[in-house]
């Protein structure tokens, strides 16, 4: 199973980005309006500067109360892990559970195509066991 499969069995192939001088207080607003935990950050929405979540918010909230005044480029993760369309599943699964991601942004030669979420991986998982297990129910009751 590739990622690119992932990618297209998603109810909306929308990657929503915000620019690295938006503020805090818009990247707050995003994440509510579309029930997401995270978002890329792009200047022109198809490039990759970095990636903001939830977390992010949390961890700078901690340490500087006023972080809701800054800008998205400073409490940002610039340094991006990325997976690729034709990627393993395996591969991408092993990747967010060592370095405990919950969003990996997908490129295809250097441009943004999708977002993959934990939530994704799991719902794919669970429909492939399912398949397997009707799979086997069938073979062991036919007669």
């Amino acid at each position: 199973m590739h990622i690119g499969e992932i990618l297209q069995a998603k109810a909306s192939t929308e990657v929503i980005t915000i620019k690295p001088d938006a503020g805090v207080r818009e990247l707050l607003a995003l994440l509510a309006e579309h029930n997401i935990g995270a978002v890329i950050v792009s200047g022109d929405g198809t490039s990759l500067d970095g990636i903001v979540s939830e977390r992010d918010v949390v961890r700078h909230l901690h340490s500087d109360g006023t972080v809701i005044n800054n800008d998205v480029g400073s409490i940002m993760t610039g340094d991006v892990e990325t997976c690729a369309p034709d990627d393993d599943l395996d591969g991408v699964m092993q990747t967010m559970t060592e370095r405990r991601f919950r969003h990996i942004p997908v490129c295809s030669e250097g441009t943004l195509v999708g977002i993959i979420s934990i939530g994704d991986v799991v719902k794919h998982k669970i429909g492939q066991l399912t398949f397997e297990r009707d799979q086997l129910d069938s073979y062991v009751h036919q007669t």
